[in-house]
């Protein structure tokens, strides 16, 4: 790898591991999210221009973070054209910590339920969120919500045109309105850590353990926000076990030569059982709760439920399908979607047959036909069923729809090989969150 390539690497890292935390931390000092974004990609863009000749910092993200605060200084005292602007740009030098942080003290968590504000329909705020905390694409947002880019970014833009005109202020959030912001920030943390499980782009790696641990560490401060017994402490412990329950799988996900590794095909022994049984502490916590009449298990705890049956199984043939479509069968009531019900075909397909599986699946072939996940499935399915010329097409369909480059290259191998076996005798095909997938 050359020099330069070097420094794009490290300014590629650098970004994904600061750019939340730069812009939280310039959204609380100067109340402006413009600034703190146009700031921070400004000092992104001087790092690409300078660390090729000048050498890659010690401190990357510092280095950042102080070009980041000059640029907005210089921004502020341009702008200045009264005194009262004038002194503001100079208090803006003093480096202390703002006194009010608010009713949540971290500062990417903090940013997230700013963006996270009632204003914007809950679309709207996911979306916006994901692009400014997580640093994610237009595109990449764009597979999560299974949307075309150029949708994506009309929504972005409307969403920021709205809180411009609407003067909505994006102040540090009170105890009062964290309640009513909990749903938005919990999708969006569930969306984050689905990104970083299987990165949707193939110029980026099959796995990001940077984003699945931050989803975890910033659902942990949310869920500690809540009081035992509230429903946003429920929800959010539901998320923290389907994403513990998932992440701990991540060794046993890709081989040494970048191929995914289907859920049935996975060596067990490299699970992290510390994962696996803090994960399946908190689904027996809701479970128990719900059976005591409590609350009723939402779509997190419905989700965490279908990964702990996989992960109790001891071999890929134990697995209680039958239990895993009753799940899936409620998940559909309390939170219908297309991938839902994705997952309950290859849920179906192993507990009844390929036949029925294929039946399952046949109604969403217009909504899912632009979601490589849909085709996988029909591919592995009609392999099952004995129409291999139906298959390798919708392989060739999924194998174009893939972004991550761990899936192609699984996929490819799939297609060339309709002798291959796993556990079971049948290949039920993935989606691409923890929802449905089978890796």
């Amino acid at each position: 790898m050359s020099h330069r390539e070097d420094v794009a690497a490290v300014i590629a890292h650098t970004y994904r591991d600061e750019w939340a935390r730069v812009v939280a931390g310039f959204v609380r000092r100067f109340g402006d999210l413009d600034i703190a974004e146009e700031t921070a990609a400004e000092a992104f863009a001087v790092a690409v221009e300078r660390w090729p000749a000048d050498g890659i910092p010690p401190r990357p993200g510092a280095w950042i973070t102080t070009t980041a605060h000059r640029k907005a200084i210089d921004r502020r005292r341009r702008e200045a054209r009264r005194d009262e602007l004038q002194q503001e740009a100079w208090r803006l030098v003093d480096d202390s910590p703002a006194e009010d942080v608010g009713a949540v003290e971290d500062d990417r968590l903090r940013l997230v339920f700013t963006c996270c504000h009632p204003a914007l329909p809950m679309e709207a705020r996911i979306a916006l969120t994901l692009r400014i905390v997580g640093g994610l694409t237009a595109g990449e947002i764009a597979r999560a919500f299974l949307v075309q880019e150029s949708t994506m970014r009309q929504r972005l833009t409307r969403a920021r045109a709205r809180l411009a005109t609407a003067r909505v202020p994006f102040r540090l959030p009170g105890a009062d309105d964290l309640p009513e912001r909990a749903a938005g920030v919990l999708a969006v943390l569930y969306l984050i850590f689905n990104e970083g499980y299987l990165a949707s782009t193939a110029d980026a790696d099959p796995l990001r353990p940077d984003l699945t641990a931050e989803a975890i560490r910033l659902t942990r401060l949310v869920r500690d926000l809540f009081p035992v017994g509230s429903a946003e402490r429920a929800e959010a412990t539901g998320l923290l076990a389907l994403q513990l329950l998932t992440e701990a799988r991540a060794a046993a996900r890709v081989t040494p030569d970048g191929e995914l590794i289907r859920l049935d095909a996975q060596d067990r022994a490299l699970w992290d059982r510390a994962l696996v049984d803090e994960g399946l502490a908190l689904v027996d916590e809701r479970a128990r709760a719900a059976a005591r009449g409590e609350a009723r298990l939402d779509r997190y705890q419905l989700l965490a439920a279908i990964n702990a049956a996989h992960v109790c199984a001891a071999r890929a043939q134990d697995t209680d399908w039958a239990r895993i479509v009753r799940l899936y069968e409620e998940l559909e009531r309390v939170d219908p979607s297309p991938l839902v019900t994705l997952g309950r075909a290859v849920a179906v397909s192993e507990a009844e047959s390929a036949e029925a599986g294929l039946a399952v699946l046949a109604p969403l072939a217009e909504t899912l036909d632009g979601h490589h996940g849909f085709h996988t499935t029909r591919a592995e399915l009609l392999r099952a069923v004995g129409r291999e010329a139906e298959a390798r097409a919708a392989f060739d369909r999924a194998i174009d729809l893939a972004g991550n480059a761990a899936e192609v290259a699984h996929l490819v191998s799939r297609r060339a090989d309709p002798a291959a076996s796993v556990p079971g005798g049948r290949h039920p095909g993935a989606a691409r969150s923890p929802q449905g997938e089978s890796a």
